[in-house]
């Protein structure tokens, strides 16, 4: 992983966070739901592993079955999500992340995650942490990441033009969703390091917020 060595400081009006993999560590559970599904359809796990991460779970399945008709991927990722929000042994909370996101009180802030309600609910108690007052779920949109509509429907629930937020993201799909809504882009861990974003970070305690008095917020990365 080629986290920043020099320390970076970036400026924004609003943050975007993803969960999985940026404010929670849910690998475990991932792994274990999605290995489970490969199995019964018959396909590679680990190639299965290299299309999941960030999407919604019908995505992921038209990607990895694209004959299968839509409403299947549909019917079948709603059994995914009930399976998943079961399972929360071993979710806990990335390294920094119950700290920064007390850092953002007073700071436009939005979730937006390709979970669904009672995922993100269950996953973020799991991991002890508070859920932001907005937030954008699989339910709040019409297209999965990497498509960027989750992102610009978060910017636009914060008031805040696209280019004036700052993303933090994990995985491949997501770094492309804020890419493609013209955001700056932090990519937390080391999934994060493959694709690219503005700057990479090991954890959440690489990241320090500091609120200036114009509306604008200062974050200091490395």
């Amino acid at each position: 992983m080629t986290a920043t060595a020099v320390p970076t400081v970036l400026t924004a009006r609003a943050l975007l966070l993803d969960m999985d993999g940026t404010l929670v560590n849910s690998d475990v559970v991932v792994e274990r739901c999605w290995r489970r599904w490969a199995e019964r359809h018959g396909l590679d796990g680990d190639e299965v592993m290299k299309v999941v991460h960030g999407r919604q779970g019908y995505a992921s399945m038209a990607l990895l079955l694209p004959d299968r008709p839509m409403a299947q991927n549909h019917a079948d990722n709603a059994r995914m999500l009930a399976e998943e929000t079961a399972d929360m042994d071993g979710v806990v909370a990335i390294p920094g992340a119950e700290a920064f996101l007390a850092s953002l009180a007073g700071v436009p802030h939005a979730l937006v995650t390709s979970a669904d309600v009672a995922l993100s609910t269950a996953r973020m108690a799991a991991a002890g942490l508070a859920l932001p007052e907005v937030r954008i779920t699989a339910e709040s949109v019409g297209e999965s990441k990497p498509d960027p509509e989750g992102f610009l429907k978060g910017a636009a629930e914060l008031g805040v033009a696209p280019s004036e937020c700052v993303v933090f993201e994990d995985s491949g799909a997501g770094i492309a969703a804020g890419r493609a809504a013209g955001m700056q882009v932090v990519g937390v861990g080391p999934r994060a390091d493959f694709h690219e974003p503005d700057v990479v970070v090991r954890d959440l305690a690489q990241v320090r917020v500091e609120a200036l008095g114009d509306g604008r917020v200062r974050l200091y990365i490395g």
